[in-house]
Parts: C-alpha cells; structure tokens; sequence
C-alpha cells in the first residue's frame, strides 16, 4: 500500500502544495489584520494548510481520474500513473475520498461561513476536470477555482467576505488562468484530436500566449490595486517588483515558435512567485508594521 501512496503523490505531484499555500496564508494574513486587527493563530493557520492540501490533493487526484482517457492518448501524459497501469483509477479514487474528508474535517473546525460556502467549492474542484470536455473557457473555471485558496484563508479568519477580498480572489484566479493558457500551448495540436478544449486549440499558440500576457497585466494590477486598498507600505511594493520581473521573465522565456523552456516558466517560476510576495507581505504586515 506505501508504493500505492507513493505513486498517488507523485502522480498528483504532492510537492507542488507548497507553491499554493502562499497565497491561502496571505489571504489569512490579510484577512486577520485588515479586519481585526491582529495575527491569525496557529491553530486557524494548521486549519487552513490541512483544508488547502486536503482539497489540492482530491482535486488533483480527481482530475487525473477523470482526465484517464484523455491522457492515454497524448504522448506527453499517456506515461502518467493511471494510463500506465501503476495505480488503479479504484485506489487513486480512495485516496481522493480520503483527501475530501481531511479538507472536510479541517473546513468543519473553522467557522459557519467557511461551512456554507464548502458546497461551492466542491462544485468548482469536481466540475473543472469536465469543462476543458466542452469549453475554451477552462482555464478561467480554473482560475476561479484555485483562487478559492486565498478566498478560503480569509474567510478563515474572518467569517466574512468584503471587497478587498474579492480583489485577492480575481487577482489569483487571473494569475492561475494565465499560467494554464500557457502550460495549455504545449499540447495545442494534440488536444484538436483528442477534442479537448482550451485557448491555444482553439485560437493558436500564438493567440494563446497573448491572452496569457493579458491575464498577467491584469494581475499586476490587481495587486498594486491591493497596496491602495490597504496600509500595506513599500515592502509589499518590492515585492510586487520583484513579482512583475518574475512575470516578464516568465513570458520571455516562451514564445509561439519555442516551448522548450516551458517547464521552467510556469512550474518553477510561479512557485516562485507565489512565495515572494506572500513573504513580502508577511514582512510588511509582522515585521514592519
């Protein structure tokens, strides 16, 4: 059974959890000091990494189960788990579930609001896998999806949702839509055979990547747009620098004619990002204010 877990988290690539807890701890960290005024405890803090990984790790595995057939047939994901028969779609199922409780269990120990709004994100992490079945639009569910993190961290530490909140939840959800455009134009042509939808089929790569710019300008904005909504000072302001640098390196690193570095702009690089600015605003709102 231990191999069985090994392969699950390899196949849902169980390491990447930690370049989408950053954006969940800003959210709690903002949340906590917008609207009260102090930290978030621990225990709010063990709560919130508990339901982030818990609901990564279903939706991952959840995608991977649904997506099976699909992967079979494009060269570059037919090696993953369930298409090479290293773990059954029945197991991965199991762990799924297991996932889903752990994300259940730890939304349950927050507050009534993070209860009421469990159901819409259940929604969002089982849904998504079947929109790229039949919409161009995907990658946006996506974004609107993953964005439920920092929402979620807030709502922790809140039980409310205000504008600033909703700012950091379209801010991310741009952020995660633009990257996925990209990640998208490598399996441009074999997703028209296979009849999977997304930007790059639909449009071109080219297309693609310009949509992908356009979701990150956008981002950019919205998070300098937080720096005037709040008394964040010019710590978080070095971090967005250093944020918008990372993007447009990000950006140069592929174009329409060159993907090959593909892999290091949007695994690496996000990751990356992600952790600079939740730092910088920790920094700002700990160790500055």
């Amino acid at each position: 059974m231990w191999n069985k877990v090994k392969v699950f988290l390899e196949m849902i690539k169980f390491e990447h959890s930690i370049f989408a807890l950053p954006f969940a701890y800003m959210g709690a960290l903002l949340g906590s000091v917008v609207i009260h005024d102090t930290l978030p405890s621990w225990a709010q803090i063990g709560w919130v990494t508990l339901a982030m990984v818990g609901a990564r790790t279903a939706a991952m595995g959840l995608n991977r189960i649904i997506d099976r057939v699909i992967d079979s047939k494009n060269p570059r994901t037919a090696g993953r788990a369930i298409p090479a028969g290293l773990i059954s779609a029945g197991t991965a199922m199991l762990f799924v579930i297991i996932s889903f409780i752990a994300f259940f269990w730890a939304t349950y120990n927050l507050n009534p609001l993070s209860m009421k709004l469990l159901p819409i994100a259940v929604v969002f992490l089982v849904f998504y896998s079947y929109t790229k079945r039949f919409t161009w639009l995907c990658h946006i569910v996506l974004g609107l999806t993953i964005a439920m993190g920092p929402m979620g961290g807030w709502v922790a530490v809140t039980g409310e949702i205000n504008g600033l909140s909703l700012v950091l939840y379209f801010t991310i959800a741009l952020w995660t839509a633009g990257f996925d455009v990209v990640y998208a134009c490598q399996d441009a042509e074999s997703e028209k055979s296979t009849g999977v939808y997304s930007i790059p089929s639909k449009f071109g790569i080219k297309a693609g990547l310009i949509v992908a710019r356009i979701f990150h300008i956008l981002t950019a904005i919205g998070l300098l747009a937080m720096f005037f909504m709040t008394n964040l000072s010019y710590v978080y302001l070095i971090g967005l620098i250093i944020a918008y640098l990372i993007l447009i390196y990000e950006h140069r690193l592929v174009s329409p004619n060159d993907l090959s570095k593909l892999n290091a702009a949007f695994f690496t690089m996000n990751g990356v990002l992600s952790v600079v600015v939740f730092i910088f605003t920790f920094i700002d709102l700990v160790l500055v204010r």
